[in-house]
């Protein structure tokens, strides 16, 4: 089964979000089976049906956008790339993506135990997300949102919560 993720600097499928097929390589894209660990990050991946794209508007914190759909063939390829991507914080910009299935929520989930004490992220998530999530995470568990502004300010104002807290603190 070959994938179909290649990263790009602005190929025409890239910017309209269609599948560059790994057989054929036009001059500006670079096909490959996952993101790669030992080089530089692009910032632009096309992988299937959706585009994944990194910015960093402040030196410790990445912005990973989605845009498309997100499913079994891309959602853990999305995880990678923001996790090579992040800094000591990450936004997670999903407002985006029009579809996004329980491999997305897969992927949420291993973001957030990768990312670990090391990484604060927070996601901001498309009405197509938001429904999934209304389903796999009624308890809210995941770091979220409403807009990317909210997230970088929610990044850089309160310290993250501890994961459990087996005991209250006196006081």
């Amino acid at each position: 089964m070959s994938s179909s993720l290649t990263q790009s600097a602005s190929s025409p499928a890239a910017e309209i979000g269609n599948t560059v097929p790994t057989n054929t390589v036009p001059t500006n894209t670079v096909p490959t089976n996952t993101v790669p660990t030992n080089t530089v990050p692009t910032n632009t991946v096309t992988c299937h049906t959706a585009r994944f794209e990194a910015a960093a508007p402040l030196p410790s914190t990445t912005v990973v956008t989605a845009h498309g759909e997100l499913d079994a063939v891309n959602a853990q390829p999305l995880a990678d790339f923001a996790l090579q991507r992040a800094n000591h914080a990450l936004v997670l910009d999903l407002s985006e993506v029009e579809f996004f299935g329980t491999a997305g929520f897969s992927a949420l989930h291993t973001l957030n135990v990768r990312s670990g004490a090391d990484i604060d992220w927070v996601l901001v998530p498309s009405t197509a997300v938001s429904r999934l999530l209304r389903i796999c995470d009624p308890d809210g568990a995941l770091p979220q949102s409403e807009t990317v502004d909210a997230a970088v300010t929610a990044l850089h104002g309160a310290p993250r919560p501890s994961l459990l807290q087996l005991v209250a603190e006196p006081g």
